[in-house]
């Protein structure tokens, strides 16, 4: 488990954010990837255990998180990968399947994904979408994300957009593991919350329980 902080008077592992008993920082082994993955976070996201942008981070080999603050302006530089096409994933982008008859290579590639509410969401791509090529894929179906009420039919968390994108380029391997971490985050924190019942529903239907 990585250090312990306190927040709202809990004691949590400052990796995962959830508390020490229901720690999955050590759980599984991380996600190697080619894509450059790059997270903008909205600062409200900081020390929300239920943002999937850290769960990024701490999971995904060479991921990076940039703080966004409103009114504090950032430069491409400060994010941006020389020798790679900055994409910003947004469900408003180009289509993926329109960009080539095949995948691009992902080294080639470095994603710009927006971590906030849809509204957060919204501010930021108004700021950085001049940065680069906004491409959206064609995710469906309903997330399952159940940590948050937002969460519904076309509606997916940052990490599940990730993993779709992963998929789009056929790195399932990665997306698979991926997908791991982030039942398992869903699965812990339900339990931390004393979700038992609604935990093991979603165990029932998860990949985690065969890991």
């Amino acid at each position: 488990m990585a250090r312990s902080v306190v927040l709202a008077g809990t004691v949590r592992c400052e990796g995962c954010l959830l508390p020490p008993r229901w720690c999955v920082c050590r759980a599984l082994g991380t996600v190697a990837t080619p894509l450059q993955v790059d997270v903008l976070l909205h600062h409200r996201e900081q020390w929300r255990p239920t943002s999937t942008g850290k769960l990024i981070q701490r999971v995904v080999d060479g991921a990076r998180i940039h703080d966004y603050r409103r009114g504090v302006p950032r430069v491409p530089v400060s994010i941006a990968e020389p020798g790679r096409e900055l994409w910003i994933l947004h469900p408003r982008g180009e289509p993926f399947a329109t960009i080539a008859a095949t995948p691009p290579d992902p080294a080639r590639v470095q994603v710009l994904l927006l971590d906030g509410s849809w509204n957060e969401a919204g501010q930021m791509l108004r700021e950085v979408e001049p940065w680069g090529r906004r491409v959206s894929l064609p995710l469906g179906g309903t997330s399952r994300y159940l940590l948050r009420e937002q969460q519904g039919e076309g509606r997916l968390s940052t990490v599940e957009a990730l993993m779709g994108l992963l998929d789009a380029f056929g790195l399932h391997a990665a997306g698979a593991q991926l997908r791991l971490h982030f039942e398992l985050h869903v699965y812990a924190t339900l339990r931390a919350r004393g979700h038992k019942s609604q935990a093991a529903e979603y165990l029932g239907g998860s990949p985690i329980k065969d890991a």
